[in-house]
């Protein structure tokens, strides 16, 4: 798992293309939250994380270092793990689902925007972020 963050944070800062101080490493701390790898055929491919956001508004939870290895990336596993962490936030009791971005991060706003997740005003001071997104979790039958 640390592997994995580590490249998380090392793709990060090295395809960085917000301005000012250039990109700056701040793991999420998500020891009461939930990380969730990916798995194919034994080999870990990707990861991403949940984490309780402090609202007025219900139970949010917040998507933190998601992440596909380079060579996973477009196999659709981006979408299953989206998918799989809002259904571990729902079994959590979110009310919400939300997360930041870049934006020059074409594929994942892609990506959030096709599973449901719609700009919002910033709910955080995180400083690589550009883009704010929330979706609405509402019960299904």
């Amino acid at each position: 798992m640390a592997t994995l963050l580590d490249e998380y944070f090392s793709d990060r800062a090295a395809t960085w293309a917000g301005e000012g101080l250039g990109y700056q490493r701040r793991p999420a701390n998500l020891s009461e939250g939930v990380i969730l790898l990916v798995d194919v055929d034994g080999s870990t491919a990707g990861i991403g994380g949940l984490r309780h956001v402090p609202s007025d508004s219900g139970s949010w939870w917040e998507v933190k270092h998601m992440y596909i290895r380079p060579a996973a990336r477009r196999s659709g596993l981006g979408r299953a793990l989206i998918d799989a962490l809002e259904a571990e936030a729902r079994r959590l009791g979110a009310t919400d689902l939300v997360l930041d971005t870049h934006h020059s991060l074409v594929a994942a706003v892609s990506l959030y925007e096709g599973a449901g997740f719609r700009a919002t005003e910033a709910f955080n001071d995180n400083p690589n972020a550009t883009r704010w997104f929330r979706k609405p979790l509402l019960p299904r039958p």
